[in-house]
């Protein structure tokens, strides 16, 4: 299959500032964060089984419209600043040394012994994306123990992992949440036992937190994002379980994600917390469905209603399918999703009152079904109503990667696709231009050239949906997961 190539292993870093075709806007002037799995390779011709334990390698891009930070590149007057590098945590480097002990899908080691590991030296091979949280850059994964990144040359600068009086888990939301408004940013651990509890927790920039609620569960389920509005924090309890008794139990082999259950008869339960007093407001139970990402969400009616947009597909047995064999050999329909939107009615219930007395009731619209994967909207509208869904589009059933990317219109439910400048996309990002309209900047994602062999960055119009400028990256960039710009992170160039 041609999209093989997107899942290579990267062995070069190399900063370069590179020549722009296009033009960039004058207000673009920050950088943008990619993280995602940069080689499948270990010691001794060993490799890692799947595509979401690849060592972790960010990428930077910074621009430069005016390049400012050091003339003229190739000709052009537009400049962007790229350097790739991998994170050289413990993780990378027991790997390189051909001691990899697995990480989400990889290894046979017992539950057990994996279990140990969340307890004493958590996993920190953290591909995921990268966050910033006070004045640190962290590098995330499911793990309770981050990494904290140097922004101008990517290189680690320590391990991050909370050490405090709060509760805390072993199973972390990879995603945190940020409410624009406030700037604060929350997330949710899992907590094992034999009686298991989601802690939800606001942090703070200094590494420490607020918690705000918990919640027992009899079976944890696997969530790798929730939700956030401007009152409440949604919990998509997904019948992906597990029974936290067999941690416990010796002999029990197999990666860790393997030891999840699909049990479609729990259905999936939507718990809604108030992020101010941590109350429990509603649980209501709708039928089995599971996802990785919630795209955003919102109120209305006074807060009496929830609205998240989540991409869905009808079960998690595909999460096996993920494996790099099966990615390389064209097998890829578990990653083509569907935007449905969960409506959640409080039935006129707001601030504390007991969900108890007034149940509440869930309904659910799907908005677009035709393949999509990694959704977002303008950082702009988060925990607000959004109009704009952007997201890779793939037909479904998928049997190559990404060809392209859209943009959805929750309102009048038309779509804009593009497929130009490569052969296969990646997540795209919108950026918003300041003070704009609702899809007034640009949008960014990274495309594979497989005959060139090159990767090229593409800054689309936001309104047109038309490419405007484009970057070539200096190879092939395997296909990540996600990024973040930041404004903030301004003009270095590379070296």
């Amino acid at each position: 299959m041609e999209s093989a190539l997107g899942f290579h292993s990267l062995e070069k870093e190399q900063p370069a500032s590179l020549a722009v075709d296009g033009s960039l806007p004058e207000w673009l002037t920050g950088s943008l964060i990619r993280n995602g799995p940069g080689t499948f390779s270990i010691a001794e011709g060993g490799s890692v089984d799947h595509w979401f334990d690849g060592l972790a390698m960010c990428y930077r891009f910074t621009f430069d419209p005016e390049n400012e930070a050091g003339g003229s590149v190739d000709g052009a007057a537009d400049a962007v600043h790229y350097r790739n590098q991998f994170l050289e945590t413990d993780a990378y480097e027991t790997a390189r040394a051909g001691e990899f002990n697995g990480g989400f899908a990889t290894g046979e080691t017992t539950l057990r012994e994996r279990l140990k590991g969340f307890f004493t030296e958590p996993y920190d091979n953290t591909n995921i994306i990268v966050e910033r949280v006070g004045d640190r850059y962290l590098a995330l994964t499911e793990s309770p123990r981050a990494v904290e990144i140097d922004p101008n040359d990517l290189s680690v600068k320590r391990d991050v992992e909370y050490d405090g009086p709060e509760p805390s888990g072993q199973l972390v939301c990879a995603h945190l949440k940020r409410d624009p408004a406030t700037g604060t940013l929350f997330n949710v651990e899992t907590e094992f036992g034999r009686t298991s509890t989601y802690h939800v927790h606001a942090v703070s920039g200094d590494g420490g937190r607020r918690h705000i609620g918990s919640i027992d569960t009899d079976a944890p389920a696997y969530m790798h994002s929730f939700a956030l509005t401007p009152r409440y924090i949604i919990l998509t309890e997904f019948p992906l379980r597990v029974n936290p008794l067999d941690f416990f139990k010796p002999g029990r082999q197999g990666p860790f994600i393997e030891q999840f259950e699909w049990q479609p008869e729990r259905g999936t339960r939507i718990i809604v917390i108030d992020r101010t007093s941590g109350e429990t407001i509603a649980e209501p139970v709708t039928d089995a469905v599971f996802g990785f990402h919630h795209v955003n969400a919102f109120e209305r009616a006074g807060g009496s209603e929830v609205v998240f947009d989540l991409e869905t597909i009808p079960d998690a047995t595909a999460i096996g399918e993920l494996s790099i064999e099966s990615l390389r050999q064209g097998n890829l329909d578990a990653i083509a999703g569907r935007i449905e939107r969960f409506t959640v009615d409080l039935g006129g219930v707001t601030g504390t009152a007991r969900y108890d007395t007034n149940p509440a009731t869930v309904r659910r619209e799907m908005l677009y079904d035709d393949g999509t994967a990694l959704p977002t909207v303008s950082p702009a509208r988060w925990c607000r109503p959004h109009r704009y869904v952007y997201a890779m589009s793939l037909d479904q059933p998928a049997t190559e990667w990404a060809t392209g990317i859209l943009k959805y219109d929750t309102r009048t439910d038309g779509v804009v696709e593009f497929d130009g400048g490569g052969d296969y996309f990646g997540e795209p990002i919108f950026v918003p231009r300041p003070d704009g309209s609702a899809d007034a900047g640009v949008v960014l994602t990274v495309a594979l050239d497989v005959g060139a062999e090159r990767s090229r960055l593409l800054v689309l119009d936001g309104e047109r949906f038309e490419e405007r400028a484009r970057v070539e990256l200096p190879h092939a960039a395997p296909f990540d997961f996600h990024g973040r710009y930041f404004p903030e992170i301004r003009v270095n160039k590379a070296r």
